[in-house]
């Protein structure tokens, strides 16, 4: 009984959701009605596998400007920042327009960590962050992890960031560009070509089908596109490629929107009250989960063993290893 109670309920919630479009609570939205901000989380990172940290800060800035991006969010480890210009390289996305917001100071996995370390790490966050113009009230967990199956400590750090007028910065989108970075830095390690056109290509086409997917899986649930969020990090590859990805995203009607706006959205009060099996994951998994949908509900290429497989065909120009 409290099962099926708590599905109707779950049910109830997104027919509301849905109807928020048509009571005029949200921005009007394009014919398309597909609309994503651009967030980058592990600021600051070090060096990647094809730039320095300056490079990467300011080829980021640069094709972020060229492409009309007015506004994305960095979400930023404080605990990382080990000297003045990795501060220096902070306030530059600051000073173009962009915004901060607290991804904890040390960015570890709250499903391995207890509840007061875990709330002390975020508190480290936020008291360097206090201190930066540009800084935004959202937090958003490392690895996407909000506790996993332990649902007692899900709801204490909910409760945390009640407190401290926190709110979840959740992502919608998700194509598992940090995979990618580390693919790269271990083949130029290991002495391997890489093809960077066909790099780019997969860059690209990953995370422009992972949009498409996400945006169709929201659409069946709550009946509308609710103000997408995509999950990138701060490397090299977003550094070079981002203006591609921006290009092939307009291409399919995608509009580009601010950080700002998209938190804004009704959705994100799903965000404090998703009650699944496990949570760590997409919003958009999140909910459909709950309100039943059928497995997949995450991208494919979150699978990061088919990941190396599309990294290895394209880009090192290898066959995937035969099962014996």
């Amino acid at each position: 009984m409290i099962r099926n109670a708590r599905k109707l309920m779950v049910c109830a919630m997104l027919v509301v959701l849905a109807a928020c479009t048509h009571a005029g609570d949200v921005a009007p939205q394009p014919a398309t009605g597909k609309r994503i901000a651009l967030t980058f989380d592990d600021a600051p990172r070090g060096p990647g596998a094809f730039l320095s940290e300056d490079e990467r800060t300011s080829m980021l800035i640069a094709n972020l400007s060229e492409a009309g991006v007015d506004q994305a969010a960095f979400f930023v480890n404080p605990g990382h920042i080990k000297s003045a210009d990795d501060e220096r390289r902070i306030s530059a996305y600051v000073d173009a327009g962009h915004v901060l917001a607290n991804h904890t100071a040390t960015h570890p996995r709250l499903s391995q960590t207890d509840v007061e370390a875990y709330v002390a790490d975020i508190d480290a966050a936020a008291e360097w962050l206090n201190a930066q113009d540009g800084n935004r009230p959202w937090f958003r967990y490392p690895y996407l992890d909000e506790g996993r199956a332990d649902k007692a400590k899900r709801d204490a750090i909910r409760d945390a960031l009640a407190e401290r007028d926190l709110v979840n910065g959740y992502v919608t989108i998700d194509a598992s560009d940090w995979f990618y970075e580390g693919a790269a830095t271990t083949a130029k390690a290991e002495g391997k070509a890489i093809d960077l056109d066909a790099f780019r290509d997969l860059y690209v086409e990953a995370h422009v089908e992972a949009a498409e997917f996400y945006d169709q899986l929201a659409r069946q649930v709550i009946g509308r596109s609710p103000a997408h969020v995509m999950l990138l990090h701060e490397t090299d590859i977003a550094a070079l490629w981002i203006g591609d990805l921006i290009d092939a995203l307009r291409a399919r009607g995608w509009t580009i929107i601010s950080a700002d706006e998209a938190f804004t959205d009704p959705f994100g009060a799903y965000a404090k009250s998703f009650d699944t099996p496990s949570a760590q994951g997409t919003l958009t998994e999140m909910v459909a989960w709950e309100a039943g949908a059928p497995a997949p509900r995450w991208y494919r290429g979150n699978d990061t063993k088919l990941a190396q497989e599309w990294f290895d065909r394209r880009v090192l120009g290898q066959e995937p290893a035969k099962n014996d």
